[in-house]
């Protein structure tokens, strides 16, 4: 063999994926990215993608699974689990004993909650005080356009959706920054400490009312609250009210194959695994797509993938064919569906190139994650490896390796752990994303579209 044929056999050749798109799977790419660009319109926090989800999966046929209900191949349900996760399943022709082909994403995304007492006025200025959710540069989140998201359990035990700074007619909110002509002394903290947490404060407005006291702007703008949506201030304790970037996802670049959106992390690989179970035939194994909460802050509570909420919808579906969870679980195979870190040429010297996912190149599978010396990451082994390698192959989906970062860089975590720990096999796989966690980050459509194949693949393998 010449020096180039063994080139080309034996070494990695990674190409742009725009070198091996067809002119079909383009047009299937930009319809599939114009369907998530709505998806995220429609849901910035986690109780309104579940809501989407229940929607959308009834309009396709999928029923609310209830327990001892008989399930049949073919059957689509789902769990709606408290509003604020969802599990949703079609049932495969092979016995769940042989395990099912599982996604696990998140749809929670870093953000600031507002405090049980929130409401407040300063020098005839009102707020609200938050308590920022996930991880954040807090410095990032000043000066930028903000609106409100949530319910309301008001005092008459009815609850009301709040949204106010997503509509074009509606106001929007700001956390106000110092400006640089007085900012000397800021400046010469540390990008962590040049906004404390207690500085994020939601502006609301300015005008008092008429009449004496020193709360005349805070009793304003409870008024306009209430007359909106009838609470009182009180209310707040049992709210759960949250402030988002506002505005709508956008195409970035003047070739448009970038896409600019609050929460990309992870409502991207949210899309792309629901989006292939709605029109599912009968799979041989049981195909099951898990939108979860909490990843943020560790997965914890009733809806997080930590909870039990997980093996009691499995449960359900095993005792329908007298099959034990447990023998399940083992056979079972979950492609931890979470973002990575896209290489950017601006911050070379954080990230390991040659180990790195790139935009464009691809879904890009995780080996592990975790900080360090691999601590909390579930590190998936070389047969589960092989497993998804030749599942992606053998689909055409385009794909690339990737690590979080330089080895004492940092690092993060997704729910592959939590999945391994139930004695599934599990991988992590998702989509390259710049500005992680940023108030709007950026994804390639191209990888975007990969991963919605790349779940597709699992679900059928």
């Amino acid at each position: 063999m010449t020096t180039e044929e063994l080139r080309q056999s034996l070494l990695r050749n990674p190409k742009n994926g725009y070198t091996q798109l067809s002119a079909q799977q383009r047009e299937e790419m930009e319809a599939y990215c114009k369907r998530y660009m709505a998806f995220m319109d429609a849901c910035k926090t986690e109780r309104e993608a579940t809501t989407w989800t229940v929607a959308t999966c009834q309009a396709h046929g999928f029923k609310e699974i209830k327990p001892g209900m008989e399930l049949n191949p073919g059957d689509k349900v789902y769990y709606n689990n408290r509003g604020k996760s969802i599990i949703v399943a079609v049932i495969g022709s092979e016995s769940l004993y042989w395990g099912a082909n599982i996604c696990a994403a998140h749809v929670d995304s870093p953000r600031m909650d507002l405090k049980p007492n929130p409401l407040y006025e300063s020098d005839e200025i009102a707020y609200f005080k938050t308590h920022y959710y996930g991880g954040i540069k807090k410095y990032q989140w000043t000066a930028v356009p903000l609106a409100i998201h949530g319910v309301v359990y008001r005092k008459d035990n009815t609850v009301v959706t709040v949204t106010v700074g997503e509509d074009d007619n509606d106001p929007v909110f700001f956390v106000s920054d110092l400006l640089i002509h007085l900012s000397a002394d800021q400046l010469q903290k540390p990008a962590a400490k040049v906004i404390e947490g207690e500085q994020l404060n939601v502006i609301l407005g300015t005008e008092p009312l008429e009449g004496e006291g020193s709360d005349l702007v805070k009793l304003h703008v409870m008024k306009l609250l209430n007359e909106k949506y009838g609470i009182i201030e009180a209310d707040f304790q049992s709210a759960e009210l949250t402030i988002v970037p506002a505005g709508k996802c956008r195409e970035v670049g003047l070739d448009r194959s970038l896409l600019a959106a609050y929460g990309h992390d992870d409502r991207v690989c949210a899309f792309a695994e629901i989006e292939p179970l709605l029109n599912m035939g009968t799979p041989t194994h049981t195909a099951v797509c898990i939108l979860a909460d909490k990843e943020e802050i560790g997965s914890v509570g009733v809806s997080g993938m930590q909870s039990q909420a997980f093996e009691y919808f499995m449960g359900i579906l095993c005792e329908s064919q007298n099959v034990k969870l447990a023998d399940c679980f083992a056979h079972s195979f979950c492609l931890s569906a979470d973002v990575s870190n896209a290489f950017d040429p601006n911050f070379a010297e954080t990230c390991d190139r040659r180990n790195n996912s790139f935009l464009n190149y691809g879904v890009a599978i995780c080996k592990y994650t975790g900080s360090r010396g691999k601590g909390g990451a579930s590190d998936a082994s070389a047969e589960v490896m092989g497993h998804i390698r030749t599942t992606l192959d053998n689909a055409g989906v385009i794909w690339q390796m990737a690590t979080l970062g330089k080895v004492d860089q940092g690092g993060g975590g997704t729910v592959a752990a939590y999945m391994a720990n139930r004695n599934i096999d599990t991988v992590d796989a998702g989509v390259p994303v710049l500005c992680m966690h940023a108030p709007m980050e950026l994804v390639s459509k191209l990888d975007c579209y990969m991963t919605m194949l790349a779940c597709q693949a699992v679900y059928q393998a």
